[in-house]
């Protein structure tokens, strides 16, 4: 009797655990059947989220990271639980409503990602009215098939919709009193996953995550929409500050300014110019790894090429912009500030005040100039030049502009040059000493009017005996047909542009007194895969190798990065052969130009972020705006926090530490300098008195 009592219990007891089995079976499949809008929607929404992460951040880590993916689920659920508020019948049109928000935010920061490698701002809604004058290389360069993939989710919206309403589905869950239910239910669940969230963020995120200077990380820790909620509140927040935050900003860059203890340079450069006239070349997306390159035995820049070998070169140079590009490497080049953490400096921040090299040596007596067959209120520099310090801007008004003498965004770079020269000789012969800038056009994104270039073969040539036993060239297409290869037709053109423009300056006697300076203000903004054909080209197949191929070289992301350096040099008629003449090999960036080229021209900027190349020498670093660094001994990414060596020295924590601490340091400085209009006296003394 026992026996059968016990068996019995134990039969009762299985049976009632699988009850409640049967019952949560039941339960969620109950909640799965109720709720498939809503799932459906979180679902096509987290996964366009993921994707997005693994089209941008080519990596396993990335695009499966559950922090990711927990932080997107939050804040979808959070959307979709005001949706069980409406009624069933039109439920589906919040939540495809949002969907197509969702999916128009992926979309977007994918094709923004392709072309900046960073992720999209609110702040940048600012240039939307630049598109139409880069239209065509947003179409052929930023717009891919990858950036349609993301409508799935709307389209798979409307799949379910349609299939739900052709079954009266809406009607069989249209219980009033259940709406609220769902949705406190949904929130609540949504809290509890916040909280874990919370519970597993580290420091350095939150530090990351408050500052957003370094966009992929954030993304890569906290998701895209969280992101981009946070980006919103980033970008207003500088409006606030500007109120609010002075007096923190204006402490801090006093501490900043009493620690630099920076003085005017004294070494052998200090003065060797002073004096003399000056030509600066802004090149449009010219590389350093352009120089010495070649095709065929034929050098895609000869000119660039000589002018390095003659003059002063600076063959570790880089030029630290950020969304502004080109706009970002002016106001570096100028000021030795670098972009703004939200925006840009020439178009969110165009009535700050600012030091530029013009204004400098505009009180040195010389008259200073910028050239640019662009329209003149392109990034905002109508305004921006004359802020700089420049007293008159050649633009586009100013040029025989015609279709036949254009390229890509406007007048081509030699018929620019030409023109340039009768100005330059009516300035020389009515100013004792002038500085001028000339902004180059032609090598611009998307490189595609490769008839214009001229005839510069990027194919691979080979002589071969062939089967009558005489010699016989055969050609591969190679770079042919390709953006790489377009790119260095494109360069090619621009470099003789160059060079047929420093002929006319020989020729017209205007380099007699004077200096030239060239400067890469970007790279060409080609993607790393761009490359592989490049160095690893199977000849026999016309394609690229494989990876398993023993003769595979691999092009790793540290190797693009430091790989996306651009050329600068210093450069006169007279200097080849003398001590001047040679490369300076430290790492150079592009806010070290200002100071250094002050102590060669005896002008001096007390507030430069930059320093002295021939001061500072192997010291140097050079701080990123996304957070990265990189030093003669190391490359320092902060997205994955973690180094790369350049050097056999010894590298300690200590020393990570403390550069991180200083390109940090430096960023927010630098941001605050021109959100609060630190170098404004009058505003600053106003405010002092208060």
């Amino acid at each position: 009797m026992k026996k059968f009592k016990n068996a019995f219990k134990k039969w009762k007891n299985n049976f009632i655990k699988r009850m409640a089995i049967i019952k949560r079976d039941h339960l969620v499949k109950e909640y799965f059947k109720n709720n498939i809008l809503f799932l459906t929607f979180v679902g096509t929404s987290v996964f366009n989220s993921t994707m997005l992460r693994f089209f941008c951040m080519h990596s396993i880590e990335n695009y499966l990271s559950w922090k990711a993916i927990l932080a997107d689920t939050i804040v979808v659920m959070f959307i979709g639980a005001f949706g069980y508020l409406i009624k069933p019948k039109n439920r589906f049109i919040y939540y495809f409503g949002f969907s197509v928000f969702l999916t128009a935010i992926c979309t977007i920061n994918s094709a923004y990602y392709t072309f900046y490698t960073s992720f999209a701002s609110i702040s940048m809604l600012s240039l939307t009215q630049y598109i139409g004058d880069v239209g065509d290389a947003v179409v052929e360069n930023v717009l891919q098939i990858k950036d349609l993939f993301y409508t799935i989710g709307p389209i798979i919206m409307i799949f379910v919709h349609l299939k739900l309403k052709k079954k009266n589905y809406y009607k069989k869950i249209d219980i009033k009193s259940e709406r609220r239910k769902k949705t406190l239910g949904t929130l609540s669940g949504s809290t509890a996953l916040l909280i874990i969230f919370l519970l597993t963020l580290t420091s350095l995120d939150i530090s990351r995550f408050l500052k957003q200077w370094n966009k992929e990380y954030v993304v890569m820790r906290f998701g895209i929409y969280v992101y981009q909620v946070n980006d919103v509140i980033t970008s207003i927040q500088p409006k606030i500050n500007s109120m609010f935050g002075f007096d923190k900003a204006k402490k801090e860059f006093n501490n900043y300014l009493a620690q630099k203890q920076d003085t005017k340079p004294q070494n052998e450069y200090t003065n060797i110019f002073e004096g003399k006239n000056v030509i600066v070349i802004h090149a449009e997306s010219m590389m350093t790894n352009l120089i010495g390159l070649e095709f065929n035995g034929q050098e895609v820049t000869p000119n660039l090429n000589k002018l390095s070998r003659e003059g002063m070169y600076f063959s570790n140079f880089y030029s630290q912009v950020s969304v502004g590009t080109s706009s970002d490497s002016e106001l570096t080049y100028n000021t030795s500030l670098m972009p703004t953490k939200s925006g840009t400096a020439f178009v969110s921040y165009s009535d700050r005040t600012y030091i530029g090299i013009p204004t400098l040596l505009k009180e040195k007596g010389y008259y200073t100039f910028s050239m640019h067959a662009n329209n003149a209120d392109f990034w905002n520099r109508r305004k921006m030049h004359m802020n700089l310090g420049y007293e008159k801007f050649y633009s586009k008004s100013d040029y025989e502009v015609t279709k036949e003498n254009s390229i890509g965004l406007g007048l081509s770079d030699k018929e620019f040059f030409r023109q340039s020269v009768d100005k330059l000789i009516e300035i020389n012969a009515t100013h004792e000493k002038w500085y001028g800038l000339l902004i180059m056009l032609s090598n611009h994104t998307p490189f595609s009017e490769v008839e214009k270039y001229g005839e510069f073969p990027v194919d691979m040539k080979e002589t071969i005996i062939n089967e009558e036993g005489y010699e016989e060239e055969i050609s591969y297409p190679y770079m042919e047909g390709t953006k790489l290869g377009n790119y260095y037709k494109s360069a090619h053109y621009a470099d003789e542009a160059l060079g047929e423009f420093i002929t006319a300056l020989q020729e017209n006697g205007l380099l007699d007194n004077t200096i030239f300076v060239l400067y890469g203000d970007h790279d060409a903004r080609l993607p790393r895969k761009d490359y592989n054909r490049q160095y690893n080209y199977d000849k026999e197949l016309d394609d690229t190798l494989d990876k398993e191929d023993p003769n595979y070289k691999e092009y790793d992301s540290y190797q693009y990065e430091l790989g996306r350096k651009v050329p600068f040099l210093i450069w006169t008629n007279t200097m080849a052969g003398t001590k001047y003449n040679f490369t300076n090999t430290n790492v150079m960036g592009m806010y070290d130009v200002a100071p250094t080229l002050g102590n060669m021209l005896g002008f001096y900027n007390p507030y430069t972020l930059g320093h002295d190349i021939y001061t500072i020498k192997d010291s140097n670093i050079v701080v990123f705006p996304n957070g990265n660094w990189v030093t003669n001994k190391i490359y320092y990414n902060s997205q994955k926090v973690e180094y790369l060596p350049l050097s056999e020295e010894p590298i300690t924590e200590e020393e990570i530490d403390s550069n991180t601490e200083y390109t940090n340091k430096i960023l927010e400085i630098s941001n605050d300098i021109i959100v609060f209009d630190l170098l404004n006296k009058e505003k600053n003394d106003g405010m002092e008195g208060d």
